[in-house]
């Protein structure tokens, strides 16, 4: 090893370099062939993103702004909002999800459990988005959780999963 060390010292003399800069134009070599490496690996085997899907609401002028708060029972007991869904799931086959709309005036767990009021089944491509307007009836005073749950269909268990993405509207029915 002693030997060795001094072969490599000799040949750095004769290029014309001391102990001091030796070691410098070793560290800098190092570093330039480690970036060279790590830039090469990152090119090679780019980072793929992971797929998601998406649900979200918008009021009635498809916007983000107006969502309904207050409904009067039997009289103005009626809203619409425009229900989307995204998949960026990727792949080249279309995915199956359901949307389902349930009302509960005790919001505590997702899923929420109980009956869904209303059920859309979609079939979407990646990159694809599906866009609906849905009407909520409630005509029962009181306060109450409107949720919006988006259920994607498992290609094993052959049965629909849910997604954990959710958007909940809170109102009062009011008399």
């Amino acid at each position: 090893m002693q030997i060795q060390l001094e072969r490599v010292k000799n040949i750095g003399r004769k290029i014309g370099l001391n102990d001091e800069k030796g070691y410098a134009v070793a560290i800098f070599l190092a570093l330039i062939i480690v970036s060279a490496l790590v830039v090469g690996y990152f090119l090679m085997f780019p980072a793929q993103p992971e797929g998601y899907n998406t649900i979200y609401l918008l009021d009635s002028q498809k916007k983000a702004v107006d969502y309904p708060v207050t409904l009067v029972a039997n009289q103005n007991s009626t809203f619409n909002v425009w229900v989307n869904v995204e998949n960026h799931m990727g792949g080249t086959g279309n995915q199956s999800y359901q949307v389902l709309v349930k009302i509960t005036p005790n919001l505590s767990t997702f899923p929420v459990d109980t009956q869904p009021s209303q059920t859309y089944d979609i079939s979407l491509g990646n990159g694809g988005s599906w866009q609906n307007l849905s009407t909520v009836t409630q005509n029962q005073v009181g306060s109450y959780s409107v949720v919006f749950e988006l259920w994607q269909y498992n290609q094993v268990s052959k049965a629909y999963e849910f997604t954990n993405n959710y958007c909940v509207l809170n109102i009062q029915v009011v008399s």
